[in-house]
């Protein structure tokens, strides 16, 4: 399945100093794209998009969930749902704070092809499940408030993409190379290995 999004709800009103900012903004993330993601932050963008395939289910979405300075509701309702907990069916409200640092993490590694879903939102039974099989799995995981994702991109080396994440300070950063995946939430910036 896949299902490409995108909305042109109507900006703030177009007026010359913001017709000029944005040129500006444009143009220095063609001459400068890396610079501002050195410091850890992203230029402005009109749209945000990410893509995902989800590893248990086979969906696959690729959405503008971010346009003109606003979240888009449909977009996110169907990354709520591709994020769901696969085991029970359950959908929770993913973070927009960790959709954005996906995208950051995206937008650095220039990322085309789209993040495996190794974990997404975890309902509580799912959660006790996991914590039953693994003593890594935390009792109070970010996973069960849709504030953390496990993911992957086939073909980058797990390593680079670690410390692209952890370069953002955006949150948790955890590194599983058994597994072959990165977990990454919006709780305070730590780092550990699994």
């Amino acid at each position: 399945m896949l299902i490409e999004k995108s909305s042109n709800i109507p900006g703030p009103a177009v007026t010359r100093r913001r017709l000029i900012k944005a040129g500006a903004l444009s143009a220095a993330s063609l001459v400068f794209p890396g610079q501002a993601l050195a410091l850890g932050k992203v230029l402005p963008s009109y749209e945000k998009k990410l893509s995902f395939y989800n590893m248990h289910t086979g969906e696959r979405l690729s959405a503008v969930y971010y346009s003109m300075g606003r979240y888009l509701t449909e977009p996110l309702n169907d990354i709520n749902h591709i994020m769901r907990d696969h085991r029970s069916g359950d959908v929770k409200a993913i973070d927009t704070k960790l959709l954005d640092l996906l995208y950051r993490l995206s937008v650095k590694i220039e990322a085309k092809e789209p993040f495996h879903i190794i974990s997404g939102y975890r309902s509580s039974e799912s959660n006790a499940y996991l914590r039953s099989r693994s003593s890594g799995v935390a009792k109070k995981s970010l996973h069960l408030l849709g504030k953390a994702v496990d993911v992957r991109l086939p073909g980058r080396d797990l390593y680079l993409m670690r410390d692209a994440a952890m370069s953002l300070k955006g949150g948790g950063v955890g590194y599983y190379p058994g597994p072959d995946f990165i977990h990454l939430d919006t709780g305070p910036f730590r780092y550990w290995k699994g």
